[in-house]
């Protein structure tokens, strides 16, 4: 039963998060678990576990959809880039080799890889640099956000930035070269970049 639960609570989760962010499930809908449930054909629990992360991520208020607007992305992005950028300036004086490789590993999947394989080295790129804070705190809210930084990830990600992947390959450098300062700017530098390109190519407005 516990191995059953896992996989459809990450199902369930991931179907809501893509619905909402893709228009299938409209703003102001009201999200109920039985109908839900009824319609993803999984039970109840993992229905409502996928309710209340959406909750915590700011896709859905009081059980109803809620879209966030441009002021609230930026909001959003603007805690991330102050997190992400001090994480990169204390990963490059107490970073593991082993982080430091997967760091490197995960550039070549995203020039290399498929487009699934990009998406998810992209999101390891990030967050093993959060993660290697040792800082639960960081983490935790990082996590608060990730389905909005889901979205961002999908639009650089599949419509190609320009020079995305460089731009990740120069922040590991940095930070193998033990420059927190110029890795710091990097990461705030490269998710300005994101959010613009993703800003402008989805059309997100107030």
């Amino acid at each position: 039963m516990q191995k059953k639960e896992a996989p459809n609570n990450i199902q369930a989760y991931e179907t809501l998060r893509d619905q909402i962010l893709n228009g299938k499930i409209p703003a102001n809908t009201k999200l109920t678990e039985t109908m839900l449930a009824d319609k993803l054909n999984i039970s109840r629990t993992p229905i409502r576990e996928a309710i209340i992360r959406l909750e915590e991520e700011g896709l859905v208020k009081n059980k109803y959809v809620y879209i966030p607007s441009e002021t609230d992305i930026r909001h959003i992005f603007q805690v991330r880039s102050i997190l992400e950028g001090f994480a990169a300036k204390y990963s490059a004086d107490f970073i593991s080799t082993e982080s430091l490789n997967k760091l490197k590993e995960y550039i070549k999947t995203a020039r290399n890889g498929d487009d699934n394989d990009k998406l998810k080295a992209n999101y390891l790129f990030h967050q093993t640099i959060v993660e290697e804070t040792h800082n639960p705190e960081i983490v935790k809210i990082i996590n608060k956000m990730q389905s909005i930084i889901y979205l961002m990830r999908k639009t650089v990600t599949l419509q190609h930035r320009p020079h995305l992947i460089d731009e990740h390959e120069e922040i590991c450098q940095e930070i193998e070269n033990g420059n927190g300062e110029k890795a710091e700017k990097l990461v705030q530098d490269h998710l300005a970049k994101d959010l613009e390109f993703s800003i402008n190519r989805l059309g997100i407005t107030n």
